[in-house]
């Protein structure tokens, strides 16, 4: 693209100076291991979580704290090699029958075969509203970083700063939108062979497992923290518009609106409306 990264750091760092940390990096402080046994670990001080899959049991972790509004990063480094059937998955979400989520899954691959992060937004308990891309790195090398931006107007999913979709609010025209129930944040590693990878054709190898994936630097900026309601309407400029319109452009594999086969009977309300979702 013609824009340079410096744009994009400038953007991202003016975007993080209206912020004030609600939280930041210490896993002991910020979060509960919740299930694995000790297949998950928090190591260096609380500056290193792990998670771990093997076949008797995957595992996760849950923030101690709720938030409504913000926005939530995690550095993440993928589960490496041969990771065909399992899924990463990082989200936010409330409790109970009719709750609310914005997902993060990372479907596990093939050795050399790219990986496909895929998105979800539920609201009132039904979801449905699929996006999936092909990561343009190799995400088990170095920790990159995944973001949730949350605000009343729309959702933004970010990989390394780069938005790749925003969900809008459509509330106007009877679009359930998670805007209600505050959230907590959630990671576990776990086997979904049955349709993870190419639908379920490749199943876990379970001669590479333990299967890892390691997270550092968490942070949460809670909108509530800051003295301006500006960030809770902002939308994305010029700059952010044309990463937008890249990442769906090259990298997107898979979008709800577009699958007419799925919807038969005319498409979404919100694929009628918005540009990008």
């Amino acid at each position: 693209m013609a824009t340079s990264w410096f744009s994009v750091l400038l953007l991202v760092s003016i975007v993080f100076s209206c912020f004030l940390a609600a939280s930041a990096g210490d896993f002991y402080q910020e979060f509960d291991l919740t299930w694995g046994d000790k297949r998950a670990e928090i190591l260096n001080g609380g500056r290193l979580l792990t998670l771990s899959l093997d076949k008797a049991s995957g595992s996760g972790f849950r923030s101690k704290r709720e938030y409504l509004f913000g926005r939530i990063d995690m550095q993440i480094k993928l589960v490496s090699g041969n990771s065909a059937g399992t899924v990463t998955a990082f989200y936010l979400s409330s409790e109970g029958p009719n709750h609310d989520e914005i997902d993060f899954e990372f479907l596990g691959n093939l050795s050399g075969d790219p990986y496909i992060v895929h998105t979800n937004v539920y609201s009132q308990g039904k979801g449905d509203r699929e996006q999936q891309f092909y990561l343009w790195f190799d995400p088990t090398k170095n920790f990159h970083t995944y973001s949730i931006i949350w605000s009343p107007q729309r959702i933004t999913f970010m990989v390394d700063n780069i938005p790749i979709r925003v969900f809008n609010n459509e509330e106007s025209i009877g679009v359930p939108f998670p805007r209600n129930q505050p959230m907590k944040v959630y990671s576990s590693l776990w086997d979904a062979d049955e349709w993870a990878t190419r639908g379920g054709l490749v199943k876990t190898d379970w001669s590479k497992a333990p299967f890892k994936a390691y997270y550092r630097n968490f942070n949460a900026y809670s909108w509530n923290s800051v003295g301006t309601d500006v960030w809770r309407t902002r939308a994305l400029d010029a700059t952010g518009r044309r990463w937008l319109r890249w990442a769906q452009k090259y990298h997107m594999v898979y979008n709800y609106c577009a699958d007419l086969k799925r919807f038969p009977h005319g498409r979404p309300r919100e694929c009628r409306r918005s540009r990008f979702l």
